[in-house]
């Protein structure tokens, strides 16, 4: 399938904007290790990194990159701009292997390849998107009993994720935070959408921001933006970013294809579905060699070195010396609960 000029557009501003939110995971996690050294780190409720520089180089490296994502929607489907963020765990591996020192082996980079192919399967077998000429078209959209209906589930699994499991299992389970992110995400990228639209014909001389429903979905955003922000931030603190990444791209891009085929009732054929299937299997076998693979050693054997629970113990927290001892000293004061930062 050959790519229109908007989706083309869409392309090239979700690559670019890919590039700096993989490099604004490393700078991020950089900060939130120098502001953990002097203060109750993020994974325990502290806020130190709020006055570490190196945090707010990170988090205007990824707004760049998400006001790139957010003009990628305006252009093309959901379907085809959500899997290229497959190229962010790239940059953010590759990053991480030279300035984190969390090294990426020969596994680790068939993984990063195969997430890039299955991407592409995706992005060439996409659906056309269904034409959209206002914003309270998407409105009524959203009304359906269908999208409502997901909206629903997403916000109670996400409140039974802050509110039951988080406190209990938030700081050894990474798929508690990063689950919080995924479907909270899912909502902001329907959201998204429809204010790229809205601007989109704005500047086409078709004023939507006329309409309260452009300030509601504006809200929508900002409420979302902000808690995935707050909970990628602990999920970042208290797990290898080598594997948070992966992880968050194949939920969140699980939810949000999910999310915009519901709101947009996109009609695809068997084919387009199988083939799609099989990318996203394909992105899912790259997300796992990543994750089972990260801790081995090319010259100890074939195999990764045995130890209990492994490769699963791969998803549960990994500090360095400096974070334990910070981690011990919260732990006397308390362990803060926080209402997700990107």
């Amino acid at each position: 399938m050959l790519l229109s000029s908007d989706q083309g557009k869409g392309v090239a501003l979700a690559i670019s904007s890919s590039i700096f939110i993989g490099s604004s995971f490393i700078v991020k996690k950089k900060g939130l290790r120098v502001a953990g050294s002097s203060g109750l780190r993020a994974g325990v409720g502290g806020y130190s990194y709020l006055a570490e520089p190196l945090w707010w180089t990170g988090m205007i490296t990824m707004i760049v990159g998400e006001m790139a994502n957010f003009a990628a929607y305006a252009f093309a489907p959901a379907i085809v701009v959500t899997p290229l963020g497959a190229l962010s765990i790239i940059v953010s591996a590759i990053l991480a292997h030279y300035w984190l020192n969390e090294k990426l082996n020969v596994f680790g980079i068939l993984g990063c390849v195969l997430c890039i192919v299955g991407s592409m399967t995706i992005v060439l077998h996409a659906p056309e998107e269904r034409e959209i000429t206002s914003l309270l078209e998407v409105w009524q959209l959203a009304l359906q009993p269908g999208f409502l209906l997901y909206t629903f589930a997403a916000l109670a699994a996400t409140l039974f994720l802050i509110f039951y499991l988080a406190p209990a299992y938030g700081m050894t389970t990474i798929f508690v935070y990063v689950g919080i992110c995924s479907l909270v995400g899912s909502l902001s990228v329907m959201s998204c959408k429809a204010l790229g639209i809205a601007l989109k014909l704005t500047f086409q001389g078709q004023n939507q921001f006329q309409y309260a429903e452009s300030y509601y979905c504006l809200l929508i955003v900002a409420v979302c933006v902000l808690t995935q922000m707050n909970y990628l931030n602990k999920a970042l603190d208290l797990f290898n970013t080598a594997i948070v990444s992966p992880i968050y791209y194949v939920m969140f891009t699980v939810f949000t294809i999910t999310a915009s085929v519901i709101l947009f009732q996109d009609v695809q054929s068997s084919r387009q579905l199988l083939t799609e299937l099989c990318g996203f299997s394909t992105i899912v076998i790259g997300t796992f060699l990543l994750n089972a693979t990260k801790d081995w050693d090319g010259n100890m054997g074939l195999m990764p070195p045995a130890r209990s629970g492994a490769p699963f113990n791969a998803l549960r927290p990994v500090h360095d010396d400096s974070e334990t001892q910070v981690t011990s000293k919260s732990a006397g004061l308390g362990r803060i609960s926080s209402a997700f930062s990107r």
